[in-house]
């Protein structure tokens, strides 16, 4: 039994759907929406200081991009334990808190549209 290579040409069209890192890159315009929403403060407890634009949903379930609805300015880092932007990666209660905010906030942009 032979066996014999193929050798496939590469395809030269692009990517038709964006990655999930393009859909969920944050963009300077919706990053300063966001800080303007927030007046400079924490969205979930209300504190100043530093502040991280964080995802309230998962980049991979963003379908075209990102846009200010899907973020909020959480007083961070994320990597620090009692950190909002903490609270909302990897706890229960913060996601849960995170989607209801993300479904607020999409409720207030319909009615300010409609």
């Amino acid at each position: 039994m032979e066996f014999e290579l193929r050798a496939v040409p590469k395809p030269k069209h692009k990517r038709f759907k964006r990655t999930a890192k393009q859909r969920g890159q944050i963009t300077s315009d919706v990053y300063d929406k966001a800080l303007e929403r927030s007046g400079g403060y924490c969205e979930r407890c209300g504190k100043g200081g530093y502040l991280e634009c964080a995802h309230l949903i998962r980049r991979w379930k963003v379908e075209v991009e990102t846009t200010v609805n899907d973020v909020a300015m959480l007083c961070g880092p994320s990597v620090n334990t009692g950190t909002c932007h903490n609270l909302i990666d990897y706890t229960a209660n913060g996601k849960a808190w995170a989607e209801k905010y993300r479904e607020q906030l999409y409720k207030r942009a319909k009615e300010s549209e409609g």
